[in-house]
């Protein structure tokens, strides 16, 4: 195995390690996510090309006997300044960061991870105060979906019927599934208060942009309601899988 690797990578994560180095977490499109430390003082000038949210070529040193990574060079070609330029928009790419770093990048497809957290990233870049929350919650969405781990909002569970389209479904988060207002007493029966309501309009915009990507799904508005019932539920699948709620998500 080669000890001189590259990688088409976006920097996820960097932090500083002792006094002038850092560690930095990248998702690779050709290796998930690998951690490797950044040498270098304040003055290198590739300890400011390693920031997170770049994106780029990188180039890594790999010691076999230490079985520790060493960034040699990254040449950004994204370097998406503009996230750093309003509060909602650093939140929420820290949150997709997380999310990514949590779930291991999805464990394969490692090539459309990158792709869709860097179009989320790209989006996110010039998003008002507003869209920030959609277009991570889009990002959630789809994140189930690439973990393949998403529910299908559209049937109950109990009586495998249609939802209304104009009704509302309850969702079992221990169970992972839906259920109808008919069904909903005996599923839920012994655990009040842990079901989510999903309205109508929350299952409308969820079904409008779950084969879209983030820069498309922008165009399909959400009211304050449907939006918090579709990220209780979206975050509510996420919890069940991770084991374990990321305290980004409550930014």
């Amino acid at each position: 195995m080669s000890r001189n690797l590259n990688f088409n990578a976006v920097c996820l994560r960097a932090r500083l390690s002792g006094e002038s180095n850092r560690e930095a977490w990248f998702l690779c499109a050709e290796e998930g996510i690998i951690k490797a430390t950044v040498f270098g003082g304040p003055k290198s000038k590739l300890r400011a090309q390693v920031a997170s949210f770049h994106q780029g070529k990188l180039l890594v040193y790999h010691d076999p006997v230490k079985n520790s990574n060493k960034v040699t060079d990254f040449d950004v070609h994204t370097w998406r300044p503009g996230l750093g330029e309003l509060y909602e928009r650093v939140m929420a790419a820290n949150s997709l960061a997380e999310t990514v770093l949590a779930t291991h990048a999805g464990g394969g497809a490692w090539s459309s991870a990158m792709k869709l957290a860097g179009d989320a990233l790209d989006c996110l870049e010039n998003a008002d105060e507003k869209t920030c929350p959609r277009i991570l919650l889009h990002f959630f969405w789809a994140w189930t979906e690439f973990l393949g781990i998403r529910p299908d909002p559209g049937h109950c569970s109990g009586c495998a019927c249609e939802a209304s389209p104009d009704g509302l479904i309850w969702y079992n988060p221990k169970e992972g599934n839906f259920y109808c207002g008919k069904c909903r007493g005996s599923a839920f029966a012994g655990s009040s208060g842990s079901d989510i309501t999903v309205g109508a309009g929350a299952r409308r915009w969820l079904s409008a942009v779950e084969k879209i990507w983030p820069k498309d799904a922008v165009r399909y508005s959400l009211d304050k309601i449907s939006f918090e019932q579709a990220r209780s539920l979206t975050l509510s699948v996420l919890t069940e899988s991770l084991g374990r709620r990321l305290p980004l998500w409550d930014y």
